[in-house]
């Protein structure tokens, strides 16, 4: 027990750099960690990923929430492309946390890694990701790109507990807001995934062993550990937002993707 509490603080602080720097929230780092330690429990051998999807949710509604306050503080949110969007994110992941606990638990793994390799093929092929021009002027968001792509994203970021910024910034890249902007505005459009993810999964069936530390699917003491690394990372870690160049924070971005693909494909 006091390795793992070790590991996951850890963890904890990489995810903790990761909210900040690309507004993750801890998921792609929570889930693939925590799915290692529940998947060696024999109370969880069946039901491993959904504990990682739902003590990913419950920590991203602290980091994201601790982030997005710093972030506003640093006067880096743009409002314009906050609302009406993160509404409809809102509506998407009640529908998508609601899939999620009646999903069978190795589709859920195998749909979390499909997520991540096309998003990470579509930042690579796809122009004005990796560069973007210094001149281009940021575009505002379309009708269609805020009410049916808010929805889908809260859906698919719901169902695998990730949060969504591995969709919201390639969008905000798109519209040609630079890696700083996309990556805080990351953080409060995660906030309604996270919460209501998070409320579902409480309440939902663990099928876990009596006496266990869990609150519905949430594993408790993996989420405090976690969460004991990664608040004093994100306040230090906030100070070095905006000094990175794009250029390498949007690598630096796909790097980390690539990374959680292959983490959770080994294990």
């Amino acid at each position: 027990m006091l390795i793992e509490i070790s590991v996951l603080l850890g963890f904890g602080c990489l995810s903790g750099v990761t909210t900040v720097l690309f507004g993750f929230g801890g998921g792609f780092i929570t889930v693939p960690v925590v799915y290692a330690f529940a998947l060696a429990r024999p109370e969880h051998a069946l039901g491993a990923m959904h504990v990682a999807v739902a003590t990913s949710t419950a920590v991203m509604v602290v980091n994201a929430g601790s982030a997005t306050l710093a972030q506003l503080r640093a006067g880096r949110l743009r409002r314009d492309y906050l609302w009406p969007l993160i509404a409809f994110i809102g509506l998407g992941a009640v529908l998508g946390s609601f899939a999620a606990t009646m999903a069978d638990e190795s589709l859920l793994r195998w749909l979390f890694v499909a997520y991540l390799a096309l998003t990470i093929a579509d930042s690579v092929l796809r122009k004005g990701f990796v560069s973007r021009r210094d001149d281009s002027l940021p575009r505002g968001l379309g009708g269609i790109t805020t009410t049916a792509g808010g929805t889908g994203i809260g859906a698919v970021a719901s169902f695998l507990g990730v949060g969504g910024s591995v969709l919201t910034v390639p969008l905000m890249r798109r519209k040609g807001l630079p890696m700083a902007d996309a990556t805080a505005l990351a953080n409060p459009l995660s906030l309604p995934v996270a919460v209501i993810g998070t409320a579902v999964y409480a309440f939902a069936a663990t099928g876990t062993a009596p006496g266990t530390a869990h609150l519905g699917y949430i594993d408790l003491v993996a989420a405090g550990a976690l969460l004991c690394g990664s608040l004093p990372t994100i306040a230090v870690t906030r100070r070095v937002v905006g000094r990175i160049p794009d250029r390498a924070h949007a690598i630096a971005y796909l790097a980390l993707l690539v990374a959680a693909l292959i983490a959770i494909i080994v294990r």
